[in-house]
């Protein structure tokens, strides 16, 4: 009977031991492989970071789109500024449109230049012998910038209705013949905002006649 009392606690300690053994976690090796999260790269070498394929890829009517409009655009700014450089003499509806198109303007030239830059390509060649449809020559622009009040704004008007005009077509030859996504999606826009800012002119034109 003593033999067996002695024998019950010790068995117990035995399975207590075994038990706790079980449940340490085996030491990790110091020089263990990293995880899933460290940077991946392309089978070439290429940090994953760089620009995809279809970033790069462009035909000569996406080139030729952004080194024509580039310009288009800069000008149109240009005549911008003029009008607001007149302040209150003009009337605030015609001080806003040009605002509007300094605003919406002014992103897309450094959305062109970023893709001559990605292409490799750049900024200016590839323009002579092709029209930019509805660019003023410097004898156009020192009018406008000499005009005041009621002239300045029939001028400017009419100028910037066949600017625009120039504008969306040249973006429908880049819809019709481009072939990067992003250059298309632009143009795209360029066509509808454009179409709706000549009708808004046109409109307002009006009431300068």
């Amino acid at each position: 009977m003593k033999n067996r009392t002695l024998l019950y606690p010790l068995a117990l300690a035995i399975a207590a031991g075994l038990t706790l053994s079980g449940c340490v976690p085996a030491p990790s090796e110091p020089n263990s492989a990293p995880t899933a999260t460290t940077a991946s790269s392309t089978d070439n070498g290429t940090p994953a970071a760089s620009a995809p394929a279809a970033a790069t890829e462009h035909n000569e009517a996406d080139t030729m789109f952004a080194q024509m409009m580039l310009p288009h655009h800069e000008q149109a700014i240009t005549m911008s500024d003029m009008m607001l450089a007149k302040g209150t003499s003009i009337d605030s509806s015609i001080r806003d449109l040009a605002t509007d198109i300094k605003a919406a303007q002014g992103p897309e030239i450094e959305k062109m230049n970023s893709w001559l830059s990605l292409w490799n390509e750049p900024a200016s060649a590839g323009t002579m012998g092709h029209s930019m449809e509805g660019m003023l020559g410097d004898d156009e622009l020192a009018a406008l910038d000499a005009a005041q009040g009621t002239e300045a704004t029939r001028l400017f008007l009419t100028q910037m209705i066949g600017h625009h005009k120039g504008a969306v077509q040249m973006a429908e030859d880049a819809i019709a013949d481009g072939s990067n996504p992003e250059v298309i999606s632009l143009a795209t826009s360029v066509v509808k905002d454009q179409q709706a800012e000549i009708k808004a002119m046109e409109e307002l034109l009006q009431d300068y006649k």
